[in-house]
């Protein structure tokens, strides 16, 4: 029982703040462009998150496995990282440029936390028996947010403007870190991520990572083809406020294009392949590329909302089976 209780609230938490994290880009987004009228201020914020965020998951990986507290960094990330979204809206407008694209670099280097940081916790709360369950049930926060956080951009922003839209995506990521995950009487006894490394290792731990993606040719190939791929995904997050505006209505119908994107890319993911001779993963992952490539030309060349979303649909379809 208190296994299960440990799991809802695992998941409670990690449905909140994936959903916050979706929320937070779109939100920005909005803001930016509400309060400064310039397409290029709103895409450099939600890129000097998008940019801090990779150099920060690598970082906050190594203190997670390293500290005899993750729990407590982890709800300090989250927590920080509501506080940032709270600060980039208050000085949108009001500050020079350059503060609030600081800030939301900042917010950028806690967000990896949502993501690995948080599924590194399922061990402290589930048993091994009930691993398996527990990571299907993590992964479907991951869909369920990718979906929901979008949705409630475009209602909040239609309904009652930009800055709740931002208020409700840290609002979700403050009660997040109230339920940061704690460790279960079922799951092992397990030290805070291993034996304690020596001071001074941090640099050295990552430095590893990186250099097994050199030395396994086909793991760094696909790691480089997905962070372009995810390269021309933030593009197409970063124009849906405009193509919302020019052929949807308004900025805040944009929203609803990732939605659409995310539930589209679930469908696909769901698909059970019935081919008797499966291709090739690298094959998949090539078409899939390719397949979100053409969608986002003909997204750019879209002169209906008809031929806008079909273009999305599609970008959804290859992100799914990418």
């Amino acid at each position: 029982m208190r296994d299960r209780h440990s799991l809802a609230r695992y998941a409670t938490g990690a449905a909140l703040a994936r959903t916050g994290d979706e929320m937070a880009g779109p939100a920005l987004l909005l803001a930016g462009l509400a309060a400064t009228g310039s397409s290029a201020t709103a895409s450099a914020l939600l890129a000097a998150s998008t940019a801090a965020a990779a150099v920060g998951g690598p970082v906050l990986g190594a203190l997670l496995d390293r500290s005899a507290h993750p729990g407590r960094l982890l709800a300090g990330a989250l927590a920080g990282y509501a506080a940032s979204l709270v600060a980039v809206l208050v000085c949108l407008g009001r500050a020079p440029a350059a503060v609030p694209l600081v800030i939301a670099a900042v917010s950028g280097l806690l967000a990896p936390a949502l993501s690995g940081g948080w599924t590194a916790q399922l061990p402290r709360v589930a048993s091994p028996a009930a691993l398996p369950r527990a990571t299907a049930l993590d992964a479907m926060t991951f869909h369920l947010a990718a979906l929901a956080g979008p949705a409630l951009v475009a209602g909040a922003a239609m309904s009652y403007g930009s800055g709740p839209a931002v208020l409700t995506a840290a609002a979700l990521l403050a009660l997040a870190a109230t339920a940061v995950p704690r460790p279960s009487a079922a799951a092992p006894a397990l030290p805070a991520s291993g034996p304690a490394a020596p001071p001074g290792r941090l640099t050295t731990d990552i430095g590893d990572g990186f250099r097994a993606l050199v030395r396994t040719p086909v793991l760094g190939r696909v790691t480089a083809a997905s962070v372009v791929s995810c390269a021309g995904q933030g593009v197409l997050v970063a124009c849906t406020p405009l193509l919302g505006q020019r052929h949807l209505g308004g900025a805040g119908y944009g929203a609803l294009l990732l939605a659409v994107l995310a539930a589209c890319a679930l469908a696909a993911n769901a698909l059970p392949t019935r081919l008797t001779r499966q291709p090739a993963p690298e094959a998949v992952f090539r078409a899939a590329t390719f397949l979100q490539g053409a969608a986002l030309l003909v997204a750019a060349a879209a002169g209906h909302p008809a031929l806008l979303v079909a273009a999305v649909v599609l970008a959804g379809l290859g992100r799914g089976r990418s």
